[in-house]
C-alpha cells in the first residue's frame, strides 16, 4: 500500500524528471534515483491531514516557479552567448543509469574513470593544438616592427652622415674653385710674362751673337798670345843655348802665314794677297796643316825649333800628357775587307744581356769581346758567339755607380773601360785589379758618354750641362772644357789617330774640335731637331748625324753643308755607325728596327728583331758581323 509520503515523493521525483527534460540545455541536470522502500522495518507513518498535504503542494508550485525562472534565465544567457559547438552524446548518461539499475558499481567506477580521463586527455590535446593566429601574427608584426626601427635608426645615422659630408664636399669644392681661380690667373699672367721674356730674348739675340762671335776672336788672341809668350819664356830660360834669339815681332813663315790666314778668315774682304796653296781646301783646313808642320820640324820646308815649345802651357802640371803628333792615316784602313751587302744580313744569335734597357755598346779593339752598360747601373764584359754558337758567354760584370749607366768605351790597349753614368761622373776600370781605379767628377749633370783617343793618355767626356771636357788620365785632371754648344751634348768621339773631336747636341749642331787649344773649328747646321748622335767614317772625311726626328745626314768636313739627307722617320734615330769600309751606314731606330743604307747605292733595308726601340748599332772589325742593343734588354748579332 502505498501512503500518502511516498506518494508524495513519487511526485516530487516525477517534477524532477520533468524539469530535467525541460532543462536539458541549462547548464545543470538532475538525476533520477530509485530508493526501496522497505515496508516491514516496523515504522508506523501518521497520517497526513489534507491541511498539511495542501501545504506539500504549495512547496511543489514554489518548486515549479523556482524552475520557471531558471528555464527562462537560460534562455536569456542563451540568447545573449552563443552555443556551444560540441555537445555531449547522451550515451554516457544512458550507460550510467543502466549500471546504476544493475548494481554495477565497479564496473561504473571504471567507466567513470576511463570516461572523463579521455575527455581529460582530449581537452589537453584541443588547448596544445590550438594556438590562435592573431598571438602568432603579433609576434612577427612586433619582430618587423623592431627590425623596421632598427633600420629606421641606421637609415637616420647615415642620412646625417650623408648631410655632413655633403656640406663638407660643397665647402671643398668652393676651395678648390677659388684655387683653380688663383692658378689661371697665375697662369695667365705667366703667359704673359713668358710672352714678353720671348720678346725680349728675340731683341737680344743679334746682340748675344755678336758677343759671342767676339768671346770667339778674343779666346783665339788669347790663346796666340799666350802661345807667343810661352815661347819667348822657352827661349828665354834657354838663353845659354847657341839658339839665337829673334825680336818679338819676328816669326817664323809658317806662323806668319797661319796669321795671315786666321786674318782672312776673320776679315774675308781683306786686300792682303792670298798665296795660292798646294790644295783648294778651306782656310780652316789649311791652318791646321800648317799646325802640324810647326808640331813636326822634321818636314822638308820647315826651318829647324824646339818641337812643342810653342805650345806648353803656363799652367802646366808637371805629371800632365803632351798630345801627340797624329798626321799619319789610320792603319787599319789598309786592312779592311769589302762590307758584305745590305740585304745579306740575317739573325745570328743573342744575348739576353740585362734586365733594363741597354744605353750603350762597345767593342774591344782586337778581341770579340763586347761591353754592354745598362740602365740597372751594371756593366758587363761579353764574349762574342763564334761560328756555329748562338749564344755568348759573360766574362766579367761591374757596379759603382749610384744612377743609370749612359756610356761606355775601351781604353786602346784593351785592359781598361771607362763610364759615364746620370750620377754626373765618370769612371774608369782595370780588369786586371777587377775595380774602378779612377773616378773623374767636374760635370754638373749627367754624362751621356765618352772617348779615348788613340794614344790613351786623353779621355773626353760630354754632359747634359752644355760642356765636353777633356780629362789627362796621367794627371787625372780636367784639361780643358769645351764650351760652345747651347744645348745638352748628346755624344762625343776622337778621329782615330787625330786630335780632332766631334759632338752633337741638342741645339741641332754638330761641331768639331781642336782638343790642343779646346776652340771649336767648324760647325754644321742644318738639323731642324735635336742631334742625337754623330760619328766619323773610317777615312775620317766625312761625318754622320741622326737627330729625334729620324732624319740622318752625312756632312764633308772640308764644307759646312750636308752632301746627303736621308729621312728615316717619324720616329727617332737614336745611333749611327759606320762600316769598317765606310759604305755602308747602321741606323738604331726607335721603333724597334735596324736600319742598313748602302751609301754607293742609295739602297735601303730593314732588320727586326727587337720588341723594343733600338739604342745601339755598331760593325765588328771586318765588317762580317753587326751589333744591335735596346731597351728590351738584348744584344743581336746579324751576320
Amino acid at each position: 500500500m502505498v501512503t500518502g509520503k511516498q506518494e508524495s515523493q513519487r511526485r516530487a521525483m516525477s517534477a524532477r524528471r520533468k524539469a530535467l527534460q525541460e532543462g536539458v540545455d541549462g547548464s545543470f541536470y538532475f538525476e533520477e534515483m530509485w530508493i526501496p522502500v522497505e515496508e516491514e522495518d516496523g515504522y508506523e507513518y501518521e497520517e497526513v491531514c489534507p491541511e498539511e498535504e495542501s501545504g506539500a503542494e504549495e512547496g511543489d508550485e514554489e518548486f515549479e516557479e523556482a524552475m520557471r525562472a531558471t528555464r527562462e534565465a537560460a534562455k536569456l544567457s542563451g540568447s545573449k552567448q552563443q552555443t556551444v559547438p560540441d555537445i555531449p552524446e547522451p550515451v554516457d548518461d544512458f550507460l550510467r543509469n543502466f549500471l546504476l539499475k544493475m548494481d554495477l558499481e565497479r564496473t561504473l567506477d571504471h567507466f567513470q574513470t576511463e570516461w572523463y580521463g579521455a575527455v581529460q586527455r582530449r581537452s589537453t590535446t584541443q588547448q596544445v593544438d590550438f594556438i590562435p593566429d592573431a598571438f602568432t601574427h603579433n609576434l612577427l608584426l612586433e619582430n618587423e616592427l623592431e627590425t623596421v626601427q632598427r633600420e629606421t635608426d641606421g637609415l637616420r645615422q647615415t642620412l646625417v652622415r650623408a648631410g655632413e659630408s655633403l656640406v663638407r664636399m660643397q665647402r671643398e669644392t668652393d676651395f678648390h674653385r677659388l684655387q683653380y681661380r688663383r692658378v689661371s690667373q697665375d697662369k695667365t699672367r705667366l703667359t704673359e710674362d713668358l710672352k714678353r721674356l720671348k720678346r725680349l730674348w728675340d731683341s737680344y739675340q743679334p746682340a748675344v751673337k755678336q758677343l759671342e762671335d767676339k768671346h770667339q776672336a778674343a779666346l783665339r788672341q788669347k790663346m796666340l798670345l799666350s802661345l807667343e809668350r810661352n815661347r819667348l819664356q822657352t827661349l828665354e830660360d834657354n838663353s845659354s843655348s847657341p839658339v839665337p834669339l829673334q825680336p818679338l815681332r819676328q816669326k817664323t813663315p809658317l806662323s806668319l802665314e797661319r796669321n795671315r790666314l786666321q786674318t782672312l778668315e776673320d776679315n774675308p774682304s781683306s786686300p792682303v794677297p792670298l798665296q795660292p796653296l798646294r790644295q783648294k781646301t778651306p782656310l780652316s783646313l789649311e791652318r791646321d796643316r800648317l799646325q802640324t808642320l810647326e808640331d813636326n820640324p822634321s818636314s822638308p820646308g820647315v826651318s829647324q825649333e824646339k818641337p812643342h815649345a810653342a805650345f806648353t802651357r803656363r799652367d802646366k802640371h808637371p805629371t800632365d800628357s803632351e798630345f801627340p803628333v797624329c798626321g799619319r792615316a789610320d792603319p787599319r784602313l789598309a786592312q779592311i775587307k769589302p762590307t758584305r751587302r745590305c740585304d745579306s744580313f740575317s739573325l745570328h744569335g743573342s744575348i739576353r744581356a740585362h734586365d733594363l734597357p741597354i744605353s750603350c755598346l762597345a767593342l774591344h779593339p782586337r778581341k770579340l769581346i763586347l761591353a754592354s752598360a745598362s740602365d740597372d747601373r751594371r756593366w758587363r764584359l761579353w764574349g762574342l758567339p763564334a761560328d756555329g754558337e748562338k749564344v755568348g758567354e759573360m766574362i766579367m760584370t761591374g757596379e759603382g755607380h749610384t744612377d743609370w749607366l749612359s756610356g761606355c768605351s775601351f781604353h786602346p790597349d784593351g785592359g781598361r773601360l771607362a763610364t759615364t753614368s746620370g750620377d754626373t761622373t765618370v769612371r774608369l776600370w782595370d780588369f786586371a785589379r777587377g775595380c774602378c781605379v779612377l773616378t773623374l767628377a767636374g760635370h754638373s749633370r749627367a754624362t751621356w758618354g765618352c772617348s779615348f783617343h788613340t794614344c790613351g793618355d786623353f779621355l773626353v767626356s760630354c754632359s747634359m750641362d752644355k760642356t765636353a771636357k777633356l780629362w789627362d788620365l796621367n794627371s787625372r785632371r780636367c784639361r780643358s772644357t769645351l764650351r760652345r754648344h747651347a744645348d745638352s751634348v748628346n755624344s762625343v768621339s776622337f778621329l782615330p789617330f787625330s786630335n780632332v773631336l766631334l759632338t752633337s747636341s741638342a741645339d741641332k749642331t754638330v761641331a768639331l774640335w781642336d782638343a790642343r787649344s779646346g776652340l771649336c773649328t767648324q760647325t754644321f747646321y742644318g738639323h731642324q731637331h735635336s742631334c742625337n748622335h754623330a760619328v766619323f767614317s773610317p777615312p775620317g772625311d766625312t761625318v754622320a748625324s741622326c737627330d729625334s726626328h729620324g732624319v740622318v745626314k752625312l756632312w764633308d768636313v772640308r764644307k759646312t753643308l750636308a752632301m746627303v739627307t736621308m729621312d728615316t722617320g717619324p720616329s727617332s734615330s737614336n745611333q749611327v755607325a759606320f762600316s769598317p769600309s765606310g759604305k755602308t751606314l747602321a741606323v738604331a731606330g726607335h721603333d724597334g728596327l735596324v736600319r742598313l743604307v748602302d751609301l754607293v747605292s742609295s739602297q735601303t733595308s730593314s732588320l727586326s728583331g727587337h720588341s723594343d726601340a733600338v739604342q745601339n748599332v755598331m760593325f765588328d772589325h771586318n765588317g762580317e758581323r753587326l751589333i744591335s742593343a735596346g731597351s728590351d734588354g738584348l744584344v743581336l748579332i746579324w751576320s
